[in-house]
């Protein structure tokens, strides 16, 4: 990821082909996939809980993310493309809110009925890739071009699982 971030930080500097870095953590949101778990958990829970099924929480669920509803993450893309302040420049575009595993899980099976969730030890091949805390500083972003998320996860997990309870078998 590092390396594809600076080569367009070098084609700003060095060809003026304009170019800048966001940073994405944990974006969500109506037609993300939910397939399965290969570009986020969020989708395989949100997958589990409109199928009637437990989401699993591996470890303590202590472990912090953030998170960033879709419509935001395409407000600050919006703002990054038309200021020429972000040219040549790495933005983190996380959330202030930052959430454990198990109180994202509670606040999305508060929004199902009859949905539930458990929490067991870290399978061996899990627990070696876990990162434990993961939270963006959106510090920069947020005061250099006056963008905060507007929406809560609580208020874009019930969107995001309106929408799926319509269109869930569109996507599987």
């Amino acid at each position: 990821k590092m390396a594809g971030e600076w080569f367009h930080i070098v084609y700003n500097d060095v060809y003026g082909i304009r170019s800048a870095v966001l940073r994405l953590t944990n974006t969500y949101g109506p037609r993300m996939r939910v397939k399965d778990s290969r570009q986020t958990f969020l989708g395989i829970w949100i997958r589990l809980l409109l199928e009637g099924k437990l989401i699993t929480v591996f470890g303590d669920g202590k472990q912090k993310r953030d998170f960033n509803y879709v419509d935001d993450v395409v407000e600050a893309l919006i703002l990054a493309a038309s200021d020429e302040r972000t040219n040549g420049k790495i933005f983190n575009l996380g959330s202030t809110e930052a959430l454990s595993l198990e109180d994202s899980a509670r606040l999305m099976t508060d929004q199902v009925p009859s949905s539930s969730y458990e929490k067991i030890p870290f399978p061996p091949d899990r627990k070696a890739i876990d990162v434990g805390d993961f939270v963006c500083d959106p510090r920069t972003f947020c005061e250099t071009f006056g963008w905060k998320p507007k929406t809560t996860f609580a208020q874009g997990m019930k969107k995001t699982l309106a929408y799926y309870k319509e269109h869930l078998p569109h996507y599987l």
